[in-house]
């Protein structure tokens, strides 16, 4: 069972002056890492059944194998003859290319996949080098076992070949093939690199391609920034930068989808990593994709820029240089909760800085908004407003910590005490014995004590003097006895005319 912390080593997390800034920003990461993570909806990990496609070197004619049962089928691909062989592997693809329950098992299980995979050398016939290649990408689009299968089977350097074919529609098969197989993990991924995929992917954007062929590209790129444990080495990482570059500025929703994913992907983790994506310039392109109506472009450029912000100072001020406070004013105002709680992530992570960071915010007019999630918000997004008051409080000057408190910050704080979250309701109390303990300092206390009563909230922190976490329940009535217990004795909590807490 493990050791919980004792509340005075909790609250010594919270002292600003005994962390410097970049450990307490590390610190806020460590806290929210499952923000961190890149999962998202509105990109599958692999893209599966590819079920369409237009492309001139099928034969238009019926397949007539189609209908036939698998064991024909599985002699057709074996054949040598030619043709036979085309017309059992479109066969094999129609039947991969199910929507519910393709076969995939079955054809692994058949030993087709090294027969497909010979069949991408044969350059004298693309039609069957196209047919074996979506085969292929549908058999990796499955599970890691299937897609192990396709690896095991020796496809990622054929597939890589075909990159220099002359037939379009094979060299995107064979693009989106390798997208499937780099998007299962590191493993599969580092192998496409290994084979020197990347130099021949990136020769192949221009401005004549079909515009299907671009986000291919792009999203295989996307798979090949993906995954961590290891990332992907800082060689592959430079190569790509630059296009990835370039595609943000493309007008295609799906294109600027997956580059910012890729980014995305490259600044989670070491600041070095951040450094290579701030250093091409992309953080004034990423703000304004920031103010994208729609969603997929929205999300990952939010993300990208959040991440970006968990670096350094200096990237993190290069951040709000290029205008994303502004631009999170409006995203904490997102009919998307799950925007507003990015959005109140990245403002956390800029909370965690010095103190004109801080300044930075504030001067941006966020404490109301800040305020206002407090208040209203759905609870996951009031979890990441909490952590942005923990961050401001225990790094502010006392005029800016006064600021947070004459923001209307304390009731909605205090409100969340009934929360049915033990984690927060024990950063909350620790904030709130902070807040007390620079009150006491400055001779404030008892104005601050009156505010509490006035908003209900001792009463909230007295009841959590029963609450059965033990260290929750301690908080409390340490709380209770350090800083109330004067303040009734001397019966200070009373209405006083014209009073001010924390000087300006």
């Amino acid at each position: 069972m493990p050791v919980l912390e004792a509340p005075e080593d909790r609250m010594k997390k919270f002292k600003y002056r005994s962390k410097d800034v970049s450990a307490r920003r590390q610190q806020r990461i460590a806290a929210n890492l499952q923000l961190r993570k890149a999962k998202k909806d509105e990109q599958a990990l692999k893209r599966r059944n590819i079920s369409q496609f237009s492309n001139d070197l099928v034969s238009q004619e019926p397949v007539k194998m189609a209908s036939l049962i698998l064991e024909d089928i599985i002699k057709g691909v074996k054949s040598s003859n030619p043709i036979l062989c085309l017309k059992a592997t479109q066969a094999v693809r129609k039947m991969l290319s199910q929507e519910r329950n393709p076969p995939v098992k079955s054809i692994i299980e058949a030993g087709l996949i090294p027969k497909l995979v010979e069949f991408l050398k044969v350059a004298l016939l693309p039609d069957l080098q196209f047919e074996a290649a979506w085969a292929l990408t549908n058999i990796a689009s499955g599970t890691s076992e299937q897609t192990q299968a396709v690896v095991n089977g020796g496809a990622i350097q054929p597939l890589i070949e075909l990159l220099s074919s002359p037939h379009v529609t094979v060299c995107e098969q064979a693009v989106w093939a390798l997208g499937n197989i780099a998007g299962d993990g590191p493993a599969f991924r580092d192998d496409i690199i290994a084979n020197n995929a990347i130099p021949r992917l990136l020769g192949l954007i221009s401005t004549n391609i079909p515009i299907t062929f671009l986000r291919n590209i792009t999203w295989t790129l996307s798979n090949l920034c993906r995954n961590k444990n290891p990332y992907p080495c800082e060689q592959a990482v430079l190569q790509m930068l630059p296009a990835l570059s370039e595609l943000l500025q493309h007008h295609d929703n799906d294109i600027l989808s997956d580059t910012c994913w890729a980014l995305s992907y490259l600044t989670e983790g070491h600041n070095d990593r951040i450094h290579h994506v701030v250093a091409m310039g992309v953080l004034p392109r990423l703000v304004e994709l920031m103010t994208s109506s729609e969603l997929i472009i929205l999300t990952p450029s939010l993300r990208t820029v959040g991440n970006i912000v968990t670096g350094t100072d200096q990237q993190t001020q290069m951040a709000i240089d290029a205008g994303m406070l502004k631009v999170l004013g409006q995203l904490l105002r997102h009919p998307k909760s799950s925007i507003q709680k990015e959005a109140a992530w990245a403002m956390s992570n800029v909370a965690a800085g010095p103190r004109h960071h801080i300044q930075q915010l504030i001067a941006c007019n966020l404490l109301p908004q800040l305020v206002a999630l407090l208040r209203n918000a759905e609870f996951k997004v009031q979890k990441e407003a909490v952590w942005t008051v923990v961050n401001i409080a225990t790094g502010a000057s006392q005029s800016q910590l006064a600021l947070l408190i004459h923001s209307g910050v304390l009731e909605p704080l205090l409100n969340l005490l009934t929360a049915p979250d033990i984690k927060i309701i024990t950063v909350i109390l620790d904030i709130i014995s902070f807040f007390l303990q620079e009150a006491d300092k400055l001779h404030e206390k008892e104005k601050l004590c009156l505010l509490m009563e006035e908003v209900g909230g001792i009463e909230k922190i007295e009841s959590l003097q029963l609450h059965q976490n033990c260290h929750i329940s301690q908080s409390a009535l340490n709380i209770i006895e350090k800083y109330f217990g004067e303040c009734w004795d001397q019966g200070c909590l009373l209405p006083l005319p014209g009073w001010r807490y924390f000087p300006n």
